[in-house]
C-alpha cells in the first residue's frame, strides 16, 4: 500500500476549510451582533463588510480545492504536467479575485476601524490583502516555472 507523500498537506487543507466553514458559520453572526449593539450610530455598516466577506469564501474553497488537486497530481506522478500548470493558473486568478474583494471593502474595514477606535481592524484588512497578494504572485512565479520546465522536459523527451 502506497502512502501518500502529501497527506500532511491535504490534512491541513482540510483544517483550513473547517475552520473558515467554522468563523463564517458562527464567527461572523456573533461578532455582527455584538457591533450592531455595542454601535448605534453606524447601526447595519458592517453589513456590506460581511457580506463582502461570505462572498470572498468562494475563491478561497476554490483555490483550496484546486491546490488539492494539485497535490493529488503530484501523489500521482503528474507535477510536471499540463494539467498543473492550468491549476497553479486558477489559483493564481483566485488569490488576485480574493485581494480585490478585500481592497473594495477596506472603506468598512476603515469606517468600523475608526468608529470602535480600533485601528487592529484596518491592519487585519491590509493584512489580508498583502497575503493574498503574495500567494498569488508566488503561484504566478510557480506557474512559470513549471512551464519552463515541462518546455524543457518536451525537449529533452523529443531529442531522445
Amino acid at each position: 500500500m502506497k502512502k501518500s507523500s502529501t497527506l500532511f498537506l491535504k490534512t491541513v487543507i482540510f483544517l483550513m476549510g473547517f475552520v473558515v466553514i467554522t468563523l463564517g458559520l458562527i464567527g461572523l453572526p456573533f461578532v455582527g451582533e455584538f457591533i450592531t449593539k455595542q454601535n448605534h450610530i453606524w447601526g447595519y455598516a458592517h453589513v456590506p463588510l460581511f457580506l463582502g466577506m461570505y462572498i470572498s469564501m468562494i475563491p478561497f474553497f476554490f483555490a483550496l480545492y484546486q491546490t488539492f488537486k494539485l497535490l493529488s497530481y503530484i501523489d500521482k506522478n503528474h507535477a510536471f504536467s499540463k494539467l498543473s500548470v492550468q491549476t497553479l493558473n486558477k489559483i493564481k486568478y483566485s488569490a488576485f479575485i480574493f485581494s480585490v474583494l478585500y481592497l473594495l471593502m477596506m472603506p468598512f474595514f476603515y469606517l468600523i476601524g475608526e468608529t470602535d477606535d480600533a485601528p487592529g481592524v484596518i491592519l487585519i484588512g491590509l493584512i489580508l490583502i498583502f497575503a493574498s497578494l503574495v500567494l498569488g504572485v508566488f503561484a504566478a512565479v510557480l506557474e512559470r516555472l513549471l512551464q519552463d520546465a515541462l518546455e524543457i522536459k518536451t525537449e529533452n523527451d523529443l531529442t531522445v
